[in-house]
């Protein structure tokens, strides 16, 4: 399978649409080399022109497990105890045992071909699966990345690869377990993983390459400190207070719970995502908003793994950035995660148009922007319809009943807590429509692909 049949952009002109500095009506947009070269405002539509009505820039997915979409619904058979998180984790190892490059391969690429479609541009991939199955290192240390890397490229989303550095089960260093084989590096072999890395990522447009810990369980703090030395101005994500369980282990191993103990023990700052931060005092909420980072809210997964509420409201009030990532894939949708962050507020605070700060303000635009601006800085890389910019643009299907009569901000909304998915027209990645009337130009056949790995997976 190719790179992404893509058609040729000519020039884009749009009734109206989002850029930074707001709303605009009449705008033509030119592309060159990928990038957005003129931007014109109250223009006239040229005769070659590709009209459309409103346009949105392209949402970052600041977080994802893209083989996990290969086991969504696997996990939903109660157990003898009580199921969480943990149980879960049982499910996932059993089903990365047997999974090759090409398997992940295929899976990616569907995974990417359904985020595409939902109005994601770039894909935050939180890679920790890169062994044999047996544990052992492939000859080239990024062969699991560079399946991941060949599955953005033919599906044409951008790519910022984060591999995980995992190294102990628990707080303290606690050994590995078996099912964690895959997954483990030591900093030397992690720091050839990443040269590796970078050699993957050197044919695809604009990826950008960063790292992660893990999470405290999983990463000793002189182990945390030479991270953050390797990572340099990348990017730097952390799994972290997902579960009560993590937080009480991190008290019970160092005083401090997860989110207190990173804040005092590394420089966290803009670079720095930190994933989920679900449990958390009002001292750790105000201390992340003050250092820049972003928190990485995957609301989908959340919800399905029985993790918790973010307190996001507080964490806006003090000035927070956040984004919003398909983390598990058990559900790929851009605009039902806006959703779900805003609805899990209002059912714990029981209140409406909880996290839209403005009096009189748009609780979609709000969302959308936020997760928008949060997302890139994430990822590494600028978003926005903008000169020099990507040209990573959405349309809205401005006929769908829940569009109808909307304009601006409404139209956010709209999208946000009415159309869905299904309010999303086309896709352009890089200036090429890679998505027409919400469907994806080559999904049939990543499709058939992924079907028949499943199958054979699942056999």
């Amino acid at each position: 399978m190719g790179e992404a049949v893509a058609r040729p952009c000519p020039g884009l002109f749009f009734d109206e649409a989002l850029l930074p500095t707001g709303w605009a009506r009449n705008v033509r947009v030119t592309v060159r080399e990928g990038r957005v070269e003129t931007l014109e405002s109250d223009a006239a539509m040229e005769a070659d022109d590709e009209r459309h009505a409103c346009a949105l820039p392209g949402m970052p997915n600041l977080h994802s497990h893209a083989f996990q979409r290969g086991m969504a619904g696997l996990a939903e058979w109660r157990g003898e105890s009580a199921d969480s998180f943990w149980t879960w984790r049982e499910t996932m190892y059993r089903f990365v045992r047997a999974l090759g490059p090409q398997d992940l391969h295929a899976i990616t690429a569907m995974a990417c071909v359904e985020m595409l479609e939902t109005g994601f541009t770039r894909l935050g991939e939180f890679h920790y699966l890169h062994h044999a199955p047996d544990g052992s290192a492939y000859a080239d240390r990024a062969e699991m990345a560079a399946a991941i890397a060949a599955a953005a490229s033919e599906t044409g989303i951008a790519l910022t690869l984060l591999p995980v550095f995992y190294a102990h089960s628990g707080f303290g260093g606690l050994p590995p377990g078996d099912g964690q084989r895959r997954f483990l590096h030591d900093l030397d072999g992690f720091v050839r993983l990443l040269d590796a890395s970078r050699g993957a990522l050197a044919p695809l447009p604009d990826a950008v390459l960063g790292l992660a810990p893990h999470s405290l369980r999983a990463v000793a703090p002189e182990e945390l400190r030479a991270l953050e030395a390797l990572a340099g101005e990348g990017p730097v994500h952390i799994h972290i207070a997902e579960q009560l369980r993590e937080v009480e282990d991190c008290l019970a191993w160092s005083g401090a719970r997860p989110v207190e103990w990173l804040l005092a023990n590394a420089k966290v700052d803009a670079r720095w995502c930190l994933v989920h931060a679900t449990h958390m005092t009002p001292d750790e909420t105000q201390g992340l908003a003050r250092s820049g980072a972003v928190a990485g809210l995957c609301p989908i997964t959340e919800a399905n793994l029985g993790d918790g509420l973010f307190p996001a409201a507080r964490f806006l009030e003090a000035g927070g950035h956040f984004g919003i990532g398909s983390d598990s894939n058990v559900r790929i949708d851009a605009s039902e995660e806006l959703r779900l962050l805003e609805y899990g507020q209002r059912l714990a605070g029981r209140a409406r148009n909880v996290l839209v700060r403005t009096p009189g303000a748009s609780s979609g635009a709000a969302l959308y922007q936020g997760a928008l601006a949060g997302g890139a800085r994430a990822l590494g890389a600028p978003a926005g319809i903008a000169p020099g910019h990507s040209a990573d643009i959405v349309t809205l299907d401005t006929g769908h009943p829940s569009m109808v009569g909307r304009c601006g901000d409404a139209r956010l909304d709209a999208l946000v807590f009415a159309a869905g998915r299904e309010g999303v027209d086309c896709v352009w990645r890089r200036g090429e429509k890679l998505v027409t009337s919400g469907k994806h130009h080559n999904r049939a056949a990543f499709q058939a692909r992924y079907t028949a790995t499943l199958e054979r997976l699942l056999a």
